[in-house]
């Protein structure tokens, strides 16, 4: 009797072993989906490619990610990106700040009018208290942030003439992406802002249906937008638009966390080099992306500090309006921390 129940033990232990090991090698899935908004031609794509390769090669292939450009994942619609994400449509992501504030109120931080006047300000709040901030309250909301990157300065371009003053844009279809922050901004300085997809923004553009569009100079480029009539461009540089490289929870607690701080590294290296990127051409002397931007056939604008502020002062409102909505206590880190930048 004794052998019997030996026997009979041990077949039992045998067949969980044997069930076990697969089910434990089946966490991993054979492919990874990572959404993004922009395709490798921009920095924004290139960071979620860098990110992949390195967790590819770091992972001896045990992580596999394939890239989901123009959040085909979404059917397009870059503003639910962040609850699919959540959700597990998606399992990795390199997202705007601005698509996903509509679910992260605090994320309506960095589209504040003129709050980031340049680099160095926005990387007081990314790499700082604020940054770590964002994160805590981005896993609060069930996500898991890895690392900031960076879409860019959104500067305005437009058909019609150069844009100096606030009342160049005044009766300006401009296209804008679906935030009220966006709207609120351009109805204070007299535009009509028009809400639409970037996969329409073009066409749009095309046939004069909008007369122009805010966007960082290398999306201007890459995406040709010169040849859709944006002939007028003004540096302006009111917001500066942070990327996060971002995992689903589940996805992230079901990988070992040897393999977990891998492709959080992965991240940190891939978002510093896609910053480069991103920034190229506007930070070594002489602007060199203005000169080829200019090269084109279009008007760039530099405003001085004297008409910038003219911008500033019309979008005040905007701010203090907004303020309650994002937290005071975060907006006020962030205009301390502006404020004792290095530079």
């Amino acid at each position: 009797m004794k052998l019997r129940t030996f026997l009979t033990t041990a077949v039992a232990a045998a067949a969980a072993l044997a069930f076990s090991a697969p089910t434990m090698a089946q966490t991993y899935k054979n492919e990874y989906r990572m959404s993004l908004v922009l395709g490798t031609a921009f920095p924004w794509g290139k960071g979620g490619d860098l990110w992949a390769n390195k967790v590819r090669e770091r992972t001896n292939g045990r992580i596999n990610i394939k890239l989901y450009p123009g959040v085909s994942l979404i059917q397009g619609d870059q503003t639910r990106e962040f609850s699919a994400l959540r959700q597990g449509v998606i399992d990795m992501a390199v997202g705007s700040t601005i698509n996903w504030s509509p679910q992260v109120k605090q994320l309506n931080l960095f589209s504040l009018p003129f709050l980031m006047p340049d680099y160095a300000a926005a990387d007081a709040l990314t790499q700082g208290p604020v940054g770590k901030s964002l994160f805590q309250t981005l896993e609060k909301a069930g996500v898991v942030p890895l690392a900031w990157g960076e879409n860019g300065y959104r500067e305005i371009s437009n058909s019609k003439h150069a844009i100096k003053t606030p009342a160049d844009l005044k009766g300006m279809k401009i296209r804008v992406v679906g935030s009220p922050l966006f709207l609120d901004t351009f109805t204070a300085l007299g535009a009509n802002p028009t809400q639409m997809s970037w996969a329409d923004a073009q066409p749009a553009m095309a046939s004069s249906a909008v007369d122009g569009q805010e966007n960082p100079m290398s999306v201007y480029m890459a995406a040709k937008l010169y040849s859709v009539a944006q002939k007028h461009v003004t540096m302006w540089g009111y917001i500066n638009d942070p990327l996060i490289f971002v995992v689903n929870k589940d996805i992230w607690n079901s990988w070992t966390p040897a393999d977990r701080e891998i492709v959080k590294q992965a991240a940190i290296d891939a978002g510093k080099e896609e910053i480069a990127l991103a920034r190229k051409g506007m930070v070594e002397p002489g602007k060199p992306l203005l000169k080829e931007v200019a090269s084109h056939g279009v008007t760039v604008t530099e405003l001085t500090p004297a008409e910038r502020d003219a911008f500033v002062k019309a979008t005040r409102p905007v701010v203090e309006k907004w303020k309650g909505q994002i937290g005071a206590e975060l907006v006020n880190l962030a205009e301390k921390s502006i404020a004792e930048r290095k530079q």
